[in-house]
């Protein structure tokens, strides 16, 4: 069975905290463990919108990424090259702050292999306007460009930490978006996460959703375990996500975890709990990762 999961910020924590790498909730050793086929890392900008210091953070993030390497690590260009029962990892970025009007930063992105990109965190950037901000103010003139061009390049556009404007600015461009790390409104009423309308148009543009695993986009009142997660994803089947959603973990990126998931050796529990909840082994295995392959497969035919 292929395993993904479309999002985590090992690396911020490697760039910023390298002396607890042992105490991370991403290794190589819990991606084998857990059979995680391909597991995203994603280059984030960090707490502050100051590009300078954003530039030196990705420099950071570049050769905690070059270490990872020489560990063993493998890097995929591409999740359709994923193997099962090899552990690899793909790259994302969260946060576009860098591009400042400047396009050819995401060929260059590309050709380090990242594969989506979060238009925004929680920083009002040169393309679009973060949920943080409000619900309107979208994409701005620059952003319906960069979107233009990761869709050209295959980079899939994701709306994790967009607001709802901009969410629906690339719907309207025809653009065939993800996101990466999202949950529910209907279940927890947060800023962070989709509503149903969103969800329902999403899975109809042919896009994707990694499930979040941070309680507090699990339950309001933030006590969340494993079935938590397991009620996002079926809430998401009945909005008709069937073949449009799997795991965006945002592991080493939220300070609690649901009881049951404290990392990528506990995904294949996770699977078995959505058996024992119903679910065909097509699904299963939909929801593991192939719904993720068949969405590259949409935005990027080979």
């Amino acid at each position: 069975m292929i395993l993904c999961d479309t999002h985590a910020d090992t690396l911020f924590a490697l760039a910023t905290r390298p002396e607890r790498a042992d105490q991370f909730d991403v290794s190589l050793a819990k991606l084998q463990q857990g059979g995680v086929s391909a597991q995203t890392l994603a280059l984030y900008v960090g707490g502050r919108p100051d590009t300078a210091l954003m530039a030196q953070l990705f420099d950071k993030m570049y050769a905690a990424l070059e270490g990872l390497k020489q560990q063993g690590w493998k890097q995929l260009d591409d999740y359709r090259d994923a193997v099962e029962g090899e552990s690899a990892f793909v790259l994302s970025v969260e946060g576009c702050d860098l591009l400042e009007g400047d396009l050819s930063m995401i060929s260059d992105w590309r050709r380090r292999g990242v594969r989506m990109a979060a238009l925004t965190w929680n920083h009002e950037n040169c393309v679009a306007t973060p949920a943080s901000f409000g619900p309107e103010k979208g994409l701005k003139p620059f952003g319906r460009e960069a979107v233009k061009e990761m869709q050209r390049l295959g980079i899939g556009v994701d709306t994790s930490h967009l607001n709802v404007r901009g969410f629906y600015d690339l719907l309207e461009m025809g653009i065939i978006p993800l996101a990466s790390h999202s949950c529910c409104t209907a279940l927890c009423d947060h800023r962070r996460n989709l509503t149903d309308q969103q969800l329902k148009d999403l899975f109809q543009a042919g896009g994707y959703v990694g499930v979040n695993f941070y309680p507090h986009f699990l339950k309001n009142d933030g006590n969340a375990a494993l079935s938590d997660v397991c009620d996002h994803i079926l809430h998401m089947l009945e909005m008709g996500g069937d073949g449009h959603i799997g795991f965006g973990s945002d592991f080493d990126g939220i300070e609690c975890k649901p009881e049951g998931l404290s990392g990528p050796q506990d995904l294949p529990a996770l699977l078995a709990a959505l058996k024992e909840r119903g679910l065909s082994d097509a699904q299963i295995r939909g929801i593991a990762g192939e719904n993720l392959l068949r969405y590259y497969d949409r935005i990027d035919p080979r």
